[in-house]
């Protein structure tokens, strides 16, 4: 006697739940994600087919803009260190901060001091909403007489003793020489010998020894 053959029906999968945990997903990580924030002083960096990744943790920041401005900041976690160099700076320059502008300089969040000593005190008492209105001055640097960089890294290197510091050096691409040999030369008087410039990275060219040592490498060419 022959089997009985069973009828075929076509397969239906209900992907209704399947959706909504889609969705669900999708929202926690809109909701939880955390965007960068715009940067408080931006710079055009020049190119570069360097693969080296800057450090974000112990970072003393010197940023130079397109004028020639030179401006300094430390890594919002360094709070410690960015107290030791706000109250040396105060003590050694007689600046007579009060507690609210020296708190400022630790707590704002991209915090970067972008004047001389002698407006620093008027300059910390803004908000960081306030000192996108105002025109900062830098501080000085190009001025071999008078290179306040000096000291700031003479505080950052007194903060930072028994960590390792790393000094990065963010410059725009059409920023003048003076200005980088003004840090340079304050780096020297503190007896820092060793810095970390920050680039845009490039795709290394066809052919040359870096695309080939990345083809062997496996590395994926930067995009």
């Amino acid at each position: 006697m022959g089997r009985a053959k069973l009828p075929r029906k076509s397969t239906n999968i209900d992907m209704t739940a399947m959706c909504d945990v889609a969705f669900l997903l999708l929202s926690f990580f809109i909701l939880a994600t955390k965007f960068k924030p715009p940067e408080a002083l931006s710079v055009v960096t020049p190119s570069s087919v360097s693969t080296k990744v800057a450090p974000e943790k112990d970072v003393v920041l010197v940023t130079i803009d397109k004028d020639g401005k030179v401006y300094l900041s430390v890594s919002d976690a360094n709070v410690t260190q960015k107290k030791d160099m706000i109250e040396s700076i105060n003590t050694s320059k007689n600046l007579g901060l009060s507690p609210t502008e020296k708190s400022n300089f630790v707590n704002i969040p991209n915090a970067y001091i972008g004047a001389p000593f002698s407006q620093l005190k008027s300059y910390l008492d803004r908000t960081p909403e306030q000192l996108q209105n105002v025109v900062k001055p830098g501080i000085p640097a190009v001025d071999s007489t008078n290179n306040e960089m000096i000291d700031w890294f003479k505080a950052a290197a007194d903060a930072f003793q028994g960590l390792h510091m790393n000094v990065l050096v963010k410059g725009d691409d059409a920023s003048k020489y003076p200005s980088l040999q003004g840090v340079i030369i304050a780096l020297k008087k503190n007896d820092l010998m060793k810095f970390q410039v920050v680039t845009s990275p490039v795709p290394a060219p066809l052919g040359s020894e870096l695309y080939n040592e990345q083809q062997k490498q496996g590395t994926k060419a930067v995009e």
